[in-house]
């Protein structure tokens, strides 16, 4: 998609353009320097870039230009995650549309945003107000799995897309917690308190008995398997699913966690999916961002 040149006074457009000439230039002092008065302008130079990609029949100048948008581009993501996390990082949706930059920077959020309402209007036009909390999960269940046909990829398991939400969205299948994360956005929006559960090797969902403390002491009804179409299990699944893996149950595995903890591993499942591909560049950037939790 091509961008809309920001409107600059005419000294800044003639110094933004002489620059961009300048970035082939053999002396690596100088190609160094002008990248890097580039870099400071951030969004603002990229339409210029481009147009200078198009016009150019000079594959190292193109190179460098796809380089430096590629740069720019990431720094956003970086600035952007910084600030959500900060921030206190209380919208899932927002981190996720941010991660979705990682490889799709020039999609409009609008368009995701849009499709998950979609989503969320179907399921809230067939909700009754007496339903009790498995009914209101067999409707979402039946809106997700059966109307609009979302599976887990089960054939491509480590294909980096399974983690941006605009490509499960547009083909309906996903890994673990990308399910998840849709189903329990489109479940908070309606008031249904679903949340996610950092289990490991599998990202599952709780639902949250908010108003009273129950027989598992936590608060939970019952888990949802979202990658398994929305499968309904209890407590002693989960006991039974980490005795099969000899891990040691601890409380983490089995209540909500925070959207930090969500975004971290949705980080990490693309680190492990970039590295497998010998993505060397994108498993550093990867890191870099999950640094930003760390800090």
């Amino acid at each position: 998609m091509k961008r809309e040149i920001i409107t600059k006074n005419s000294a800044e457009v003639i110094e933004i353009e002489s620059l961009i000439r300048l970035l082939d230039d053999p002396d690596n002092e100088i190609s160094n320097h002008v990248e890097h008065k580039l870099l400071s302008y951030g969004n603002e130079v990229v339409g210029y870039l481009e147009n200078a990609w198009e016009q150019s029949f000079d594959s190292i100048l193109q190179e460098r230009i796809e380089n430096l948008i590629h740069k720019i581009q990431f720094q956003n993501v970086k600035t952007e995650l910084q600030l959500w996390h900060l921030g206190g990082s209380f919208d899932l949706l927002q981190g996720m549309l941010i991660i979705n930059k990682i490889q799709y920077p020039d999609l409009d959020d609008l368009k995701v945003i849009n499709q998950i309402e979609d989503i969320k209007r179907d399921i809230w036009l067939q909700m009754i107000y007496e339903m009790s909390a498995i009914e209101k999960i067999k409707l979402i269940n039946h809106v997700l799995y059966s109307d609009y046909g979302f599976t887990g990829n089960t054939i491509n398991h480590q294909d980096p897309n399974n983690s941006f939400l605009s490509h499960v969205l547009e083909t309906k299948k996903g890994n673990q917690i990308s399910l998840a994360i849709i189903y329990s956005i489109i479940a908070q929006k309606l008031d249904i308190p679903v949340y996610g559960v950092n289990l490991p090797q599998h990202f599952i969902l709780s639902y949250v008995d908010e108003g009273q403390e129950n027989d598992y002491q936590n608060g939970i009804l019952f888990y949802i398997n979202a990658f398994n179409k929305g499968f309904i299990f209890g407590r002693r699944d989960v006991d039974s699913f980490l005795k099969q893996l000899k891990i040691t149950p601890d409380k983490q595995f089995y209540e909500p966690c925070s959207n930090n903890d969500i975004i971290q591993r949705v980080l990490r499942n693309l680190i492990s999916s970039y590295d497998k591909q010998s993505s060397v560049e994108k498993v550093t950037e990867l890191e870099e961002l999950l640094d930003i939790f760390h800090a």
